[in-house]
């Protein structure tokens, strides 16, 4: 290893070490924290931003980059040098003052939004969701001149790096040349079908969160290095050999909760299959969140609402739950879950509807961004736009454009990755069955092992080496696209 290299490696591994101590603070202040520790948590994390960010503008770490460039390197340290170079050209685009500034208002928005969401309160909320969305825009004009590109894409390269606004639009609108008919063609035709026979409950949170550890045993999910707790919004935080999942739970509704903790378990497992031997550099981290949401879309939407895997759990949850022997049939289950209905919450949303949530979302921090669209004015254009994509309008904000943490945490640009990372999802799962034709059947055994395995070998282990299309073109034999998506609900919800 040569002497550049080797001091930029170990500058990297320092500030992973940090990024993964705000991630623990995170998930405290999310799960734990009482209120009265805001203010305290805001200068931690100001604090832990302040340090990531003197160190990637250490004024020799340039230098060390154009000199590693010229040194003899394999394939993984090249491809982890081409990251640090990355993250070098994002983390010098931004002053520390502003760095420091955003994550002060993004922690106390955050803390804010929990309130103003319970009390259904937009107004209360306006001025710090104000704060976080200048800030962003000024951070964002920042990396926009370093790297070339828009404000707003900018911001999404932080989390799908090399994806632009011009390809997502390409994308979107492929899908909606199709999903507004198909979604129209599912739903008249599901009214002439029986109706899935609804399990009653209540369903007591102790049970949900039991049968959640189970399922998330089933995948393969490693407890000796990670935990599942409650929070506000499901997430799936921590580090690699420390997994942080949560979720919230509806007592009158277990299905919401259970295919929530299968979706962060996704995550989960992806974070827990990236290389040991990169752990804490750049090469090693996940491929942006295109790629994380297709692992956590490809096991809630594509294994685990497949009649397969519901023929293993529906005994699961009749055992744990008891009732009607008929509402815990496979089909039923399967009836279930891919009803197709419009709602107003993206999480709790069937898999047909869902890219309009996200294409709505897309559209109006888009042109929040590009000051298109004044904040004040958000409620009313979600409620519009909800109107025009599915037919429904929220009664309150609470359920409106107070919904989502993404916005007052300060991630802006993140929302596209879910429908990118479904379509992705899609394209992965076939492929997968193609190589591996015994995956079906294991499912049903609950038996993740052979999708697991697949998974380890084809996506997990490539972490950051390649770009999300090369790994897609390696192991789907295509770049991201629609195609795999559609087929999907086509042989799914279709005649």
């Amino acid at each position: 290893m040569t002497e550049a290299y080797k001091k930029l490696e170990a500058r990297f591994h320092r500030m992973s070490v940090l990024s993964g101590i705000g991630g623990m603070l995170h998930w405290d202040m999310a799960v734990i924290m009482p209120d009265g520790g805001a203010d305290a948590r805001s200068e931690q994390l100001a604090t832990l931003s302040v340090l990531e960010n003197e160190l990637i503008n250490a004024p020799d770490l340039g230098d060390l980059i154009s000199s590693a460039e010229s040194e003899r390197l394999d394939d993984w340290q090249q491809a982890n040098l081409a990251e640090m170079k990355r993250a070098w050209v994002h983390g010098t685009a931004v002053p520390v003052d502003l760095v420091e500034k955003m994550s002060r208002a993004e922690t106390r928005c955050e803390v804010a939004w929990r309130k103003a969401r319970a009390d259904n309160d937009f107004k209360g909320l306006l001025p710090h969701l104000q704060e976080v969305l200048d800030l962003s825009i000024e951070a964002g004009k920042a990396k926009a001149e370093a790297l070339g590109t828009s404000v707003y894409d900018a911001l999404l390269d932080q989390y799908d790096p090399m994806m632009r606004s011009d390809r997502i639009d390409s994308l979107f609108a492929e899908l909606e040349s199709f999903l507004p008919d198909f979604t129209a063609d599912v739903i008249e035709r599901q009214k002439s079908e029986d109706k899935p026979v609804k399990p009653t409950g209540p369903f007591a949170v102790e049970t949900q969160n039991r049968i959640g550890l189970d399922l998330m045993k089933a995948v393969g999910f490693d407890f000796d290095h990670g935990r599942l707790d409650i929070s506000h919004h499901p997430f799936c935080g921590g580090i690699p050999e420390d997994v942080r999942l949560t979720t919230r739970y509806d007592e009158n509704d277990f299905t919401s909760a259970i295919m929530g903790v299968l979706h962060e378990t996704g995550h989960a497992m992806y974070e827990r299959g990236l290389p040991a031997d990169w752990q804490n550099q750049p090469v090693g981290k996940a491929r942006g969140m295109t790629m994380h949401e297709s692992q956590s879309l490809l096991v809630e939407m594509q294994a685990c609402r497949s009649e397969e895997f519901l023929t293993y759990a529906g005994p699961v949850f009749k055992e744990a739950f008891g009732g009607d022997s008929a509402a815990w049939g496979a089909a039923n289950l399967h009836r279930l879950y891919t009803r197709v209905e419009p709602g107003l919450i993206r999480v709790d949303a069937d898999e047909v509807t869902y890219p309009a949530h996200v294409i709505l979302r897309y559209r109006l921090e888009r042109a929040l961004i590009e000051g298109d669209m004044k904040l004040v004015d958000l409620p009313g254009a979600w409620n519009e736009l909800m109107q025009k994509l599915l037919g429904i309008v929220p009664e309150d904000d609470r359920n409106g454009c107070m919904q989502d943490i993404h916005w007052p945490s300060g991630a802006w640009g993140y929302f596209p990755t879910y429908t990118l990372g479904a379509m992705a999802a899609a394209q992965i799962f076939a492929a997968a069955k193609e190589s591996n034709p015994e995956i079906p059947n294991a499912l049903s055994r609950g038996d993740f092992a052979p999708l697991m395995g697949w998974l380890r070998a084809n996506i997990h282990s490539q972490a950051s080496s390649k770009s999300t299309d090369a790994i897609l073109q390696a192991a789907t034999g295509k770049p991201l696209g629609v195609d795999a998506f559609r087929t999907h609900l086509e042989n799914r919800y279709g005649q």
